[in-house]
């Protein structure tokens, strides 16, 4: 008998067991079941423009040592600043034709009082400043290297 009585105690175990794991039956109560959350990639800020006097500085400072230690060379897509980062890649746009070129800062300078960039020939040559020697440039921020080093250039 006492085999009989475990299978009678045992058996609504089992029905329990299966009516737990059964789906159940949406009702009109039951709230929907929450949405995943959907991943948004965090808005980078846009970035800032800003408009300043640039110049060139050409063959007469062809070989010269640059603050960053290399020689200048007029003819690469080079520039001087006083307060950007050395290694900094700067988009500069001239707003009087629309025509633009990424440089490098690799110096500092320039040293004229007004003036915020300093331009390699090249770089001048293809937004069309070469002629004038200074223009009005609008300049934007691209890529700052992580170990840039604005101590070496004094204002």
């Amino acid at each position: 008998m006492r085999c009989h009585q475990a299978l009678i105690i045992s058996f609504p175990l089992t029905i329990g067991v299966c009516a737990a794991s059964a789906t159940p039956v949406a009702s009109p109560s039951m709230s929907a079941p929450a949405m995943p959350a959907i991943y948004a990639p965090p808005l980078s800020p846009k970035p800032v423009v800003h408009e300043v006097i640039a110049s060139w500085y050409g063959s007469a400072f062809a070989g010269r040592p640059t603050t960053s230690g290399e020689s200048f060379d007029p003819r690469r897509l080079t520039a001087a600043s006083k307060t950007l980062p050395l290694g900094s890649i700067i988009k500069v746009e001239n707003p009087k034709n629309g025509h633009s070129v990424r440089v490098r800062i690799n110096d500092c300078g320039p040293y004229v009082h007004g003036r915020s960039l300093d331009l390699s020939l090249r770089a001048a040559q293809k937004i069309g400043i070469a002629h004038q020697g200074v223009a009005q440039v609008k300049i934007t921020q691209v890529k700052t290297m992580p170990d840039a080093d604005l101590a070496r250039c004094a204002r």
